[in-house]
């Protein structure tokens, strides 16, 4: 099982990092042979980023449903462009294989967004979680370490005053 930690908890981190959302939807779940190579294709490329983290994936978390979500935390942009376009991993050809298998059929979408962070202006709090999200990617910390409140967190003001007294 997973261990949770018990308070509250924060993440931090000093540099700048990039927030990469990527999925897809099913559109038509009868299509199989239009969605599931999609959805065959993500694990390999996360399987490569987890043993290889010189590329530049720092973390993420996966959602499934009909619409699936990937949170993936990255040292940089440059990090993260190089990988999608670079033909030694497995990002390019499954873009290439996409393009050229559904195109515009309509039977699967697939979406991303990119964010790029500046140092100081994130926040994050994690109760009673298991490390998590970008504490997971970086350092895991008491939130009393980086601001009680989400206004001191992001660097918003440097009071620390909460609506509700943290526990």
């Amino acid at each position: 099982m997973t261990k949770i930690h018990p308070g509250r908890f924060s993440a931090s981190n000093d540099s700048g990092f990039v927030v990469f959302l990527i999925g897809m939807r099913i559109n038509r779940p009868w299509k199989v042979s239009s969605w599931l190579p999609v959805s065959k294709a993500m694990p390999k490329m996360q399987k490569e980023l987890a043993e290889r983290p010189e590329l530049g994936c720092l973390g993420m978390q996966n959602w499934f449903g009909r619409t699936t979500l990937s949170v993936q935390y990255w040292r940089d942009f440059d990090s993260l462009n190089a990988y999608a376009r670079s033909p030694d991993h497995p990002h390019l050809p499954a873009w290439r294989a996409f393009n050229s298998a559904v195109s515009d059929s309509g039977d699967v979408g697939i979406w991303h967004e990119t964010y790029m962070v500046q140092p100081g202006k994130f926040e994050s709090v994690y109760g009673n979680m298991p490390v998590f999200g970008l504490a997971a990617a970086f350092t895991h910390v008491r939130a009393s370490a980086v601001g009680q409140s989400a206004a001191k967190r992001i660097g918003a003001t440097n009071e620390d005053l909460t609506a509700v007294d943290p526990y």
